[in-house]
């Protein structure tokens, strides 16, 4: 699916579709992430090379979030976590690595580390949400809760050490899996 050539200025509404597991929601999201220079084989990254992109809540919630929503039963995990991406931060990129499961009372959250490709001018939900470009100290900051740390955190181990080699290619933890690999 080329979701950049199917943006709408909408974003998917309602519930009839999505999946639950046990009463708990079933969300998947991104961290999206950018290098602050250009890399190249002799690169080192190290978190400061490195900038995450949060959004503000539109609801309930106040503080700032990683996009994630709702997974729903007409797509795969990687689709609905790109998707939602576009929806809520108004960015394209490659998935580049499965971050890890996160079950909270209402939600059970899936998440990915999102290399971003373009930053969109316009995206379904502009006037509803900000987006901020940051560190990952400043970040870490802003991680109020257990999912949002924990997949900020894997991320950075991820691509600044080599013990991600189980993760590359968006490997799934048993039952997760969909037999789709990750645009790499």
């Amino acid at each position: 699916m080329e979701l950049k050539n199917m943006v709408a200025l909408v974003s998917r509404t309602g519930r009839h579709l999505q999946r639950y597991d046990k009463g708990s929601r079933v969300v998947v999201g991104c961290i999206p992430y950018r290098y602050k220079l250009p890399l190249n084989k002799t690169s080192f990254v190290d978190e400061d090379s490195l900038e995450v992109l949060v959004i503000s809540a539109k609801r309930k919630c106040k503080g700032l979030l990683f996009p994630r929503g709702g997974w729903e039963t007409d797509e795969s995990m990687q689709e609905a976590a790109q998707r939602e991406t576009v929806e809520e931060a108004g960015v394209v990129g490659d998935l580049a690595m499965y971050l890890g499961k996160w079950k909270g009372q209402k939600k059970e959250s899936y998440m990915f580390g999102l290399l971003v490709k373009e930053q969109l001018e316009f995206w379904p939900e502009q006037d509803k949400r900000q987006r901020i470009w940051m560190s990952v100290k400043e970040a870490r900051k802003e991680c109020k809760q257990d999912w949002m740390s924990g997949a900020l955190e894997t991320l950075v181990k991820g691509l600044t050490t080599n013990e991600n080699e189980a993760n590359l290619g968006c490997g799934f933890p048993l039952g997760v899996q969909d037999n789709r690999r990750c645009n790499l």
